[in-house]
């Protein structure tokens, strides 16, 4: 520690207030509530379609059955319920 001078322990700290200030801006960056619905979005179109913009057909099949099957369902219940 007795090498170093004034400057250097300066610099260090600028240095380091630096990458903190940019790491704050990262962190602020990425919890935006809008950044994350940009996010959850583009996963749900990946989801949907391909890097080429082509239909994941299986994978639309799988969520219209589901949907499909959930209105199936609550229909059966209500004919029961009545």
């Amino acid at each position: 520690m007795g090498d170093r001078n004034l400057s250097s322990i300066e610099s260090d700290i600028e240095l380091t207030r630096e990458r903190l200030a940019s790491t704050i801006d990262q962190l602020a960056y990425r919890t935006s509530p809008k950044t994350i619905a940009r996010r959850e979005v583009s996963q749900v179109k990946a989801y949907f379609v391909d890097a080429h913009g082509s239909p994941r057909t299986g994978n639309i099949l799988k969520v219209a059955g589901g949907v499909a099957g959930v209105v199936v369902v609550f229909a059966l219940i209500r004919k029961i319920v009545k």
